[in-house]
């Protein structure tokens, strides 16, 4: 007995080690390491903390060595390093065949995303990324804001109207996921897609547990005994994305049944379809592109209202905008497709752009590499090794966005403009990686851009938020710090709840 529990000792402590002992150098030297990396579990702890946790952790780091490189060690993580530098991460997103998701990434993630874009490399990603890019084309961006999200915007406003008159509280998180599950199922798939359907909840739940596998080393145990629900949810996600792709097969079989001479509609299916053969790869990709286009979008227009309830005078600053440019003499908006650019509407953009800052949708990338490579700062990296950035971490740093980094200032984001009016100021995409850059530049990003300022303007506009916040013991109400809960990218835990009210019919003050 006790040889077998001395055996399982030393196993278990050499597969601690083997996260420690790396060929990691700089000019020949070990890199430094993070505070509290501990004998045998190196930074081991800090992964199994609660996320939001680990996320103030890179912070802590960031802020404590700079610029500079630094190596972690996790157990069942090969040997890998953390940068900070908007240099490195250049040399990262700029050479997209020496970094790519690799084995530790898909191996974590494969039940969910199998094939799809976020999993893919090489030929495979090429592929997805030249449907999406044909997918979110400026003619189909002008039909999404001016045809297709009106009416679900409107949709949206009864909802927020029905809780006013009722005096409810509404969670912002669900209504914001409601709304951009139907524009991804109407845009996408030519499909009526609420938020509501089964495969919705199984999705957050399987995100959440596949987010907990990069932190948690022993998540194969944990889920051998209590794995029951995810594998429940993953199939319930994989049965979803087969029918996304037998009704689109059906609907292109009847359409070339009838004889019809209109082309097929160019939604995202119908260019997956045409450019890929294997129907099981076609349904992880919509199912990528579904959770890409829907969560992240969802969870921004959350932390987004969530900041501007804290923060009136950046709503009266919108609003003021929105008199100044758009607004007609009876009080209503004029949108459109040409009103929701940047440079109609550079303070609003700019809100967005700092909500973004604050609160990326994707706080932590991590890549592989496929070769031996040499950063800018001299780290040098063997094959096999991986590389982390934490955008949550780098949108936090004060060496790029000064010392007064933690807080919320939309104006960081403008210079004068011809005129002397406001233009939005151009940041360097490694600086800002939210939409990561280089070659795998998120193809979505001007539809989350234009889509964001659609929704906030109108919000704003018509309506007042206040947030619920409970009440303590002695009756008083008092703010709650909003946290992200476990998951791959970055829902808020416990949604948004709040009270919404009308604005005064012909008045848009404050």
């Amino acid at each position: 007995m006790y040889a077998i529990i001395l055996g399982v000792t030393l196993c278990v402590a050499l597969w601690f080690l083997q996260g420690q002992q790396s060929a990691i150098r700089r000019h020949g030297q070990r890199l430094p390491r993070p505070p509290g990396t501990l004998p045998l579990a190196g930074n081991g702890i800090w992964f199994l903390q609660p996320r939001h946790k680990l996320l103030d952790w890179f912070v802590k780091c960031e802020r404590m060595v700079g610029f500079s490189t630094y190596e972690i060690s996790v157990p069942s993580l090969p040997p890998g390093i953390v940068i900070n530098d908007p240099q490195n991460v250049e040399h990262v997103l700029k050479n997209n065949d020496i970094f790519i998701k690799g084995e530790f990434v898909r191996a974590r993630s494969w039940d969910l995303f199998g094939n799809g874009i976020i999993n893919a490399d090489g030929d495979l990603w090429k592929i997805q990324r030249k449907a999406g890019l044909r997918f979110f084309s400026t003619p189909n961006l002008k039909t999404l804001i001016d045809v297709v999200l009106p009416p679900l915007v409107a949709d949206t406003e009864k909802r927020l109207d029905a809780a006013a008159e009722n005096a409810m509280v509404v969670d912002l998180q669900s209504v914001f996921l409601e709304l951009t599950t139907r524009l991804m199922g109407n845009m996408a798939y030519n499909m009526d897609m609420p938020a509501s359907l089964p495969f919705s909840k199984a999705f957050d739940f399987a995100s959440g547990a596949i987010g907990e596998r990069f932190q948690n080393p022993f998540y194969k145990l944990k889920e051998f005994l209590f794995g029951a629900p995810l594998r429940n949810s993953i199939h319930e996600v994989k049965t979803f994305g087969s029918c996304i792709v037998s009704a689109a097969v059906q609907k292109r079989k009847e359409h070339t049944d009838s004889g019809s001479a209109d082309p097929l509609p160019n939604n995202l299916i119908n260019s997956l379809l045409d450019n890929i053969e294997d129907r099981s790869v076609v349904a992880d990709a919509a199912m990528n592109y579904l959770s890409a286009g829907r969560d992240t979008t969802a969870q921004s227009l959350t932390w987004t209202l969530y900041l501007l309830m804290r923060h009136p005078s950046v709503q009266y600053l919108i609003i003021s905008e929105l008199r100044n440019t758009l607004a007609t003499a009876s009080h209503s908006l004029h949108l459109s497709f040409e009103c929701v650019h940047s440079s109609v509407l550079p303070y609003t953009s700019a809100v967005f752009n700092e909500v973004l800052r604050l609160y990326p949708p994707v706080p932590i990338e991590i890549k592989e590499c496929t070769t031996a490579t040499t950063f800018p700062d001299g780290t040098w990296l063997p094959k096999g090794a991986v590389v982390m950035w934490a955008t949550w971490a780098l949108g936090r740093s004060k060496k790029i966005w000064g010392d007064d980094a933690d807080d919320f200032r939309p104006e960081r984001w403008l210079v004068s403009g011809e005129g002397g009016g406001s233009a939005l100021k151009s940041v360097s995409s490694y600086e800002y990686p939210v939409f990561n850059a280089g070659p795998r530049l998120c193809v979505g990003k001007k539809m989350a851009e234009l889509l964001a300022v659609y929704v906030i303007t109108n919000l704003v506009w018509k309506y007042e938020f206040e947030e619920c916040f409970g009440k303590s013991s002695n009756a008083e109400r008092r703010p709650v710090e909003r946290k992200s809960q476990n998951s791959l990218t970055l829902p808020m835990e416990g949604g948004l709840p709040c009270y919404v009210r009308r604005r005064g019919e012909g008045s848009v003050e404050l």
